[in-house]
């Protein structure tokens, strides 16, 4: 792997790459990455690595890197430098630690004002402010590094989006500031290790978030597309435009502000009068009201640009108003455009009443564009085939047809041996899914699978209400066994007593179907309970379907069927952790082994040894189960006789 990476890199031949858990892939990039943003001759500017989740960047940063820095700098002359990048908003802000932050109303609040209220926000705001006062003496600056946490509410009280930002030019403490710093720290990096999100805001906005890069690593790259998908997503609520002209009214002109509060209530009365789900054509009134939104609210940007500001605090008021005032201009155009290429919806919030949504039915060319251009770029995660081949994942990147560039895809292996480690197990003799939740049938195997391993199983459901119903189930037929359900704790208490107790079961929804991982013992049973299609009435995924189809595709095995397959095969990764590892992947959905798509997405799984046979299942369960409770009998210190 490390040796087609640097190809790539050299070459300009994108590259996407599978390497199973295990392989060691963070450093099959690693390694080429620093030779090429090193070497004397290069082309000069940091590789830049993006990631998908905070514990991987975590991973590199504190593990990773830190192991390869001795060798690269023995073989290449000098030491190795790298950087972590984040969002602006992930840094305290010292103007507005200091200088406060500008209310709804568009005044100014004081730091003492804002603090010298009480209550937990209150607390939670000065304990951030003065944190963020120690942090000035040396530290980054960054929100995680502030513990405990506080919320987001607290934290948006001494932090800034780039919008907003001051300018380090122009701030009083540009000189101090962390962002600021951490953006010299990236420009001086040989490699920078962010995130998906910030990755897409710096393609896709065109944002200068990150420095010019030489070479572009997206680790986790199965994810990538739908995390491009999100930050092209906007959402407009009657309560968003209602704040807007209520902070402007000091900023701009009488009747500018009094147009944005108009327009405000012809926005409510569309949208209570719009049907929820996908709006297919924006109904006019909705579509008028959004024009005259976007008309207010471009009122507002052109007063903001003409009024000058005396200070520095003004100017931060002015920099908050024209940040919000973007941003409903930017998705009210959108949503009066009626554009083909945007999916509109309507959703109706238990808090916060309905909310109106747009998104690209499409990401693929924005990616293509705007991330396969001119930098070489190599994608690599443990599930980039599907159905046994890279064409479904490179498809949504913009990787099919002619206009795409050219690429090579690697499958490296894993190494583990799969067939001899894992059984599949497709349950097909139960009942088909269906709207009432978890049939009599699938309760009575999900109770005999977790008697059979002893605990030790990992559920993973499709729906919070059938993760419930499945522990209480087992609870009552199994009372001795401990099950722990998604909502009892918060995921990482839950996962980590999952991990402390090996008889335990774990049974969640969509938030442990990646990045749990529990290796050992602990895990030798994964049910699925059924083959995780996006639901029918969701927006987005039903109108990508129906795009294909129109198109002359299979609407249904393109983005349901792969969407599913994708799923499956990261909660089937949560089974085979190490190469000691055995265990049973139970998927309780007959349809896996009796509908025709049922192969493509067993070929998206690992390659386990696959049976439809229950008692084989239960018999390799029990086996695992007693080798592992003999296992922790041996490791029990040998009582004294004395």
């Amino acid at each position: 792997m490390a040796l087609a990476v640097d190809a790539a890199f050299d070459s300009g031949r994108h590259l996407l790459v599978q390497a199973g858990t295990g392989t060691g892939k963070s450093l099959a990039y690693l390694v080429p990455a620093a030779v090429r943003a090193m070497r004397e001759d290069g082309p000069g500017g940091p590789v830049v690595v993006a990631t998908a989740t905070l514990a991987l960047q975590s991973q590199l940063v504190e593990r990773d890197l830190p192991t390869l820095a001795p060798v690269a700098e023995e073989v290449l002359g000098r030491p190795l430098r790298w950087a972590i990048a984040k969002g602006r908003s992930n840094y305290a802000c010292l103007h507005r630690v200091r200088e406060g932050v500008p209310d709804d109303d568009g005044a100014l609040i004081s730091a003492d004002a804002l603090t010298g209220g009480g209550g937990a926000l209150g607390r939670e705001v000065v304990r951030a402010r003065r944190w963020a006062e120690t942090e000035s003496d040396g530290g980054t600056g960054e929100r995680d590094r502030l513990q405990p946490g506080v919320s987001d509410r607290a934290w948006g009280q001494v932090s800034v989006s780039a919008l907003e930002c001051l300018g380090a030019a122009k701030c009083a403490y540009g000189t101090e500031c962390f962002a600021e710093r951490a953006r010299g720290r990236a420009e001086d990096a040989d490699i920078v290790v962010t995130n998906h999100a910030l990755l897409a805001i710096h393609a896709i906005d065109g944002l200068p978030v990150l420095p010019e890069m030489t070479a572009l690593v997206v680790d986790e790259g199965h994810e990538f597309a739908a995390r491009v998908t999100g930050v092209a997503t906007q959402e407009l609520t009657a309560t968003q435009v209602e704040r807007l002209g209520k902070r402007v009214r000091a900023l701009v002109d009488d009747d500018v502000a009094e147009r944005v509060l108009d327009s405000v209530a012809a926005l409510e009365m569309a949208v209570d009068e719009a049907r929820v789900g996908r709006l297919e054509q924006v109904p006019e009134a909705l579509r008028q009201a959004c024009a005259s939104v976007l008309d207010a609210a471009r009122r507002v940007q052109s007063g903001l640009s003409r009024g000058g500001s005396e200070t520095v605090a003004d100017e931060a008021v002015i920099r908050t108003a024209k940040a919000a005032a973007d941003e409903v201009a930017s998705v009210a155009g959108r949503l009066s455009a009626g554009s083909d290429a945007d999916v509109v919806w309507l959703e109706d919030r238990e808090r916060g009443g309905r909310v109106l949504k747009v998104a690209p039915l499409s990401v693929s060319g924005l990616i293509r564009s705007q991330v396969f251009s001119d930098t070489p770029v190599v994608m690599t995660s443990a599930t980039l085939t599907l159905g046994g081949s890279f064409d479904p994942i490179a498809a949504g990147l913009g990787l099919a047809g002619s206009e795409a560039p050219e690429w090579t895809g690697l499958d490296v292996g894993s190494p583990f041996d799969y067939p001899r480690q894992g059984i599949l197990y497709a349950a097909k003799h139960l009942p088909r899914p269906g709207r009432a939740g978890l049939a009599p049938e699938v309760l009575q195997e999900i109770t005999e699978l977790v008697d059979a391993a002893g605990g030790r199983t990992l559920g993973l459901f499709s729906s919070r209400r059938a993760a419930e119903a499945a522990a209480a189930s087992v609870r009552e037929s199994l009372p001795d066994h401990t099950v722990l359900c998604q909502g009892d704790d918060l995921v990482p208490t839950l996962v980590k007593q999952f991990r402390d107790d090996p008889t335990s079961s774990l049974f969640g929804t969509l938030s442990l179907w990646q990045g749990v991982d529990v290796p050992g013992p602990t895990c030798v049973l994964v049910i699925m309970d059924r083959i995780p299609f996006p639901r029918p009435d969701d927006p987005l995924m039903s109108a990508r379907q129906r795009a294909v189809d129109a198109a002359g595709g299979n609407g249904f095995m393109a983005v349901a069927a792969t969407h599913a397959a994708l799923l499956m095969a990261q909660g089937a990764g949560r089974l085979i952790r190490s190469i000691d590892d055995r265990g049973v992947l139970a998927v309780l959905d007959s349809r896996l082994a009796t509908a025709g798509y049922g192969r493509f997405i067993r070929a998206s799984l690992p390659p386990m040894w696959a049976t439809t046979d229950a008692q084989m299942a239960r018999e390799a369960l029990s086996r695992l189960a007693t080798h592992h409770s003999a296992d922790a009998a041996d490791d029990q210190p040998v009582p004294s006789t004395s």
